[in-house]
C-alpha cells in the first residue's frame, strides 16, 4: 500500500479543518431543528448555494430530548422564538468554521434585522453562552 496519496489527503484536510470563512454569507433557513441548529441554503458563489446544518456559535440551547421535562419545554420554547425571530426572513451567516461533528458547520447568524440569534436566546433565557467545553445543564 502506498502512503503518499493518504498523506497528501490528511494533510490537505488538517489545512482546511482550521479554515474559517468571515462572511457575510447569504442564507435562507429551511427548518429550525431546534433553539440552535438551523438547516439552511447558502449562497456560497454566483449560482452556486450549499445546504447545511448550522450550529450557533456562542450559544447552547436545551435539547428536545432533553432529561427532564424543564429541559425539553425549554428547548420547544428556544426553537418556536428562533422560528420567530428568523420570521420566514433571510439570515447571514459570519465567522463561519467546520463544527466538531462532520457535515455541520458553526456560525454566527444574524436575523434579517441584523440581530445576533444566539445573544437574542441567551437574553431570553432559552440558551446559555457557550465557547466550548463542558455545557452548563439545564434540569
Amino acid at each position: 500500500m502506498r502512503l503518499w496519496p493518504v498523506i497528501a489527503l490528511l494533510a490537505g484536510a488538517m489545512a482546511v479543518a482550521g479554515e474559517r470563512i468571515p462572511g457575510p454569507i447569504p442564507a435562507r433557513v429551511l427548518s429550525v431543528i431546534d433553539g440552535d441548529t438551523l438547516l439552511v441554503r447558502a449562497r456560497i458563489w454566483l449560482g452556486q448555494e450549499v445546504e447545511t446544518r448550522v450550529r450557533m456559535a456562542g450559544v447552547d440551547a436545551p435539547e428536545l430530548a432533553g432529561r427532564c421535562g424543564i429541559e425539553r419545554d425549554k428547548a420547544r420554547q428556544a426553537r418556536a422564538f428562533a422560528i420567530a425571530a428568523i420570521g420566514g426572513g433571510p439570515v447571514v451567516l459570519r465567522e463561519i468554521q467546520y463544527g466538531k461533528y462532520a457535515g455541520r458547520v458553526v456560525a454566527r447568524v444574524l436575523t434579517a434585522d441584523g440581530a445576533d440569534l444566539a445573544r437574542l436566546l441567551i437574553q431570553r433565557e432559552l440558551g446559555h453562552a457557550y465557547q466550548g467545553g463542558k455545557r452548563q445543564g439545564w434540569c
